[in-house]
């Protein structure tokens, strides 16, 4: 588990996210700092979309558990006494403030069914922010897949060749052995008188 470190790949974008009355920047580093991995898996917690939506954790919870249908297991998981403590020694308990029961967590596809239950301007405007930066992140990760294929290949290639020129000189060596081996052969051909 840790907070998705590519960060610096991807380019630092400001998005301005208008309300009723305020206009909000929210920079993609904010909410990719947010972005974890557990269990495999690309999630955001409760109480972080919470904050980033403008709303409390407790009113994002119960909108959820009223919509609970709309998100089965592969959308959202509650974390694991140890997952939790894991997430608390990686950030203090003073950043998690009074947070005592193990968070939410939303996967990718559980993230964009929020949008489907809260429906204020700037719920649906972060939303949408943080589908692109998913969107650039499995994207980035696509890229550096097949990076590392190609590099991979190359390396093999390489390798195949370094075993093919070890090949050619020990067959020159053996010439070499050879040729030293035999004894010197009688000149043929014209022969001077001494």
């Amino acid at each position: 588990m840790f907070c998705m470190a590519n960060q610096n790949l991807l380019t630092s974008n400001i998005h301005s996210i208008t309300t009723e009355n305020t206009s909000v920047l929210i920079p993609d580093e904010r909410i990719m700092d947010k972005i974890f991995l557990i269990r495999g898996q690309k999630v955001m917690l409760d109480r972080d979309l919470a904050e980033l939506y403008g709303v409390s954790t407790g009113n994002l919870n119960k909108a959820v558990k009223r919509n609970i249908k709309r998100f089965p297991d592969d959308f959202m998981f509650q974390l694991t006494d140890e997952e939790f403590k894991i997430l608390l020694f990686q950030f203090g308990i003073s950043s998690w403030g009074g947070t005592r029961s193990s968070p939410y967590a939303f996967t990718e596809q559980g993230v964009a069914m929020l949008s489907g239950i809260l429906n204020s301007d700037r719920a649906i405007a972060v939303n949408i922010q943080i589908m692109r930066i998913f969107t650039r992140i499995r994207q980035m990760l696509t890229d550096t897949l097949s990076l590392k294929l190609e590099i991979e290949e190359i390396r093999k290639k390489v390798q195949n060749q370094d075993q093919n020129i070890e090949l050619v000189f020990s067959y020159l060596d053996e010439l070499i052995r050879k040729q030293d081996e035999q004894p010197p052969r009688k000149r043929i051909g014209y022969k001077p008188n001494h």
